[in-house]
Parts: C-alpha cells; structure tokens; sequence
C-alpha cells in the first residue's frame, strides 16, 4: 500500500453549501491511515509563495501528518528520507485547495512542506505525536539532488529564518527506517473514504 496517500472526502451539498467529515477513524483506517492522532496544527499564511518545509519530526518523536488547506490553495510536497528505501530522495506532490477539499497524509520518513498559492492560505493538519523541539528537523527546500518542482512562477519563495539554514539531503543521517512499502506515484482518483 503507498505510504503517502492523496485523500479526497466526500462532500454533500445543497443549495445551502455543503458538509463534509474531514476525518473518520474507522474509514482512514481501510484506506491505510490507521493513526491515533495527538495534535491539530492551525497556520495562516498572509502572501502568496511563503514556503513552509521541508520538515520532519524524528524518532521517537516521528509524526504522521493529515494535512488538509481549509483557506486558498498549496502545492504540498512529501519526500521519501527512510534509509535504504528504493525512492529515498523522491518526491510527491498534490494540489490541496479549501475548494478541492483534497487532503494529503504524510507518514512518519517523510520530509513534508507547502507553498501557498494565494493571499491568506490556511492550512490545517493532524499530527501523530506532540511537538517535540529536541527532534525537530528539515531539509532545505531548494536541495537541487531532491529536485522538488515548486511552482513558484519566477517568485522568490518567503521563508523562516529555521528553512533558510536546514541540511541538504546530503548532509542529513536519516535515522528513518525504510518499511518495505516504496513511494508511489499519487493516484489521479484520490480514494473516497
């Protein structure tokens, strides 16, 4: 089953709007997200191309991200860094949007980030584990031997002072081990839970 899986909820609609459940543990668990979640992590991002990545927390610390844009859109990015995995160093990205309503969940080995792509972007996600500083960590967005295809437009991305000086991957020891499931390409049908 692929680690990093596109997520699309159903929405039920009517002349009202729509409702949507954005999250049911029993129906993530058949799709393969079957994680008890600790923490819900709320940004907002006032300007178009702050990039926010690549991070990760790592064990014993390591968190499993449910990702989801509930305001504008975000190209949102996860990278393979479990040691000895055939796709170490490859990439996977989607569209996550408030009017797509698409989610992207993320596992523990995989270096995650965002860029918005319009004003005021909001972005919400579920976290596996607590924030742990001492096992905090990244990558540098723009690690040419990762090859991430921002789709800045000629913009200069905007970023925290922390993912301006994060590793390459080069430089990173990856204490992720690799479970036997490789990175695969996100489906163009998302699942349905």
């Amino acid at each position: 089953m692929a680690p990093v899986k596109l997520i699309r909820p159903r929405r039920f609609g009517d002349d009202r709007g729509w409702f949507v459940e954005t999250y049911n543990r029993e129906k993530y668990a058949r799709l393969g997200v079957n994680v008890q979640f600790q923490q819900d992590n709320h940004s907002l991002s006032r300007s178009p191309w702050v990039l926010r990545g690549l991070h990760f927390q790592t064990p014993p610390r390591g968190q499993d991200k449910l990702v989801r844009c509930v305001r504008g859109r975000i190209w949102d990015v996860a990278v393979d860094v479990r040691k000895h995995s055939p796709t170490y160093g490859q990439w996977v990205a989607a569209e996550l949007s408030a009017e797509n309503g698409h989610q992207l969940f993320v596992p523990v080995g995989f270096a995650h980030g965002f860029l918005t792509l319009e004003p005021d972007t909001e972005v919400e996600y579920k976290v596996s584990d607590l924030y742990a500083p001492e096992c905090d960590g990244g990558l540098i967005w723009n690690d040419r031997a990762l090859a991430v295809a921002w789709p800045l437009d000629g913009a200069a991305p905007l970023l925290s002072d922390k993912d301006t000086r994060l590793p390459t991957l080069a430089e990173f020891d990856s204490p992720f081990v690799y479970d036997g499931d490789p990175l695969s390409p996100l489906p163009s049908e998302p699942p349905i839970p």
